[in-house]
């Protein structure tokens, strides 16, 4: 995969980082990484003209990613740390992923669909990111790898995923939106030192649905 940046697209993204400023996204760790990250490798030729508007976009598979300013606010909930480890549920395109690597986080990320799987780890691998991607059910997590400091859900789970919450380390943080309809709470879970659990909610949002216990797409 050969990667283009050209002058335009860093135009387009400095655009659109100014736009997620006005939004009131301040961070400047992810505003610096989301201008870094040169978000049109994560959709097809045809349709690059829609890479740098603040709107989600379907891809493969039925899914979409996600509009930048959901990536920045998830990514600014999240409160992660360079070198934390970060388990991400739902890799989707790889743009949030790739993000948060960019932000220095060691990244596990699992995807459900072969076809966004594979293609995520070409573009991973085109960015030189070290992003560890693994086909998968994300309602497991990655037992072996845990516990994680940080653990970012991309799409919209129906209830708190309670293994999701075993893997989480001391003082870890999840930020997953809760909700059975077609919209969802954002809700941020803290998990004490003590082992108790925080939890706080922070706007609605659309994600498609989490899937639990359903065959994968070959």
């Amino acid at each position: 995969m050969k990667v283009e940046d050209a002058p335009k697209h860093q135009g387009l993204r400095r655009r659109l980082i100014e736009e997620l400023r006005q939004k009131g996204i301040h961070n400047e760790q992810v505003l610096k990484a989301m201008m870094e990250v040169p978000r049109h490798l994560f959709f097809d030729s045809a349709f690059l003209d829609f890479a740098y508007a603040d709107k989600a976009f379907p891809i493969q598979a039925g899914q979409t990613i996600s509009q930048p300013y959901t990536v920045a606010f998830q990514s600014d909930l999240l409160a992660a740390k360079p070198r934390m480890h970060v388990l991400e549920i739902g890799t989707g395109s790889g743009y949030q992923a790739a993000v948060l690597s960019r932000m220095g986080m060691r990244v596990w990320t699992i995807e459900r669909q072969r076809a966004l799987y594979k293609r995520s780890q070409e573009i991973f691998k085109a960015l030189r990111l070290p992003v560890k991607g693994f086909y998968g059910d994300g309602y497991k997590g990655l037992p072996s790898f845990a516990p994680f400091d940080r653990v970012l859900v991309t799409c919209g789970a129906p209830e708190l995923p309670q293994k999701l919450i075993e893997q989480m380390g001391e003082g870890g943080v999840m930020v997953v939106p809760i909700g059975a309809g077609s919209e969802q709470v954002m809700t941020r879970i803290e998990k004490t030192a003590e082992g108790e659990i925080i939890q706080s909610e922070h706007g609605t949002f659309r994600f498609v649905p989490m899937l639990q216990d359903k065959s994968k797409a070959s």
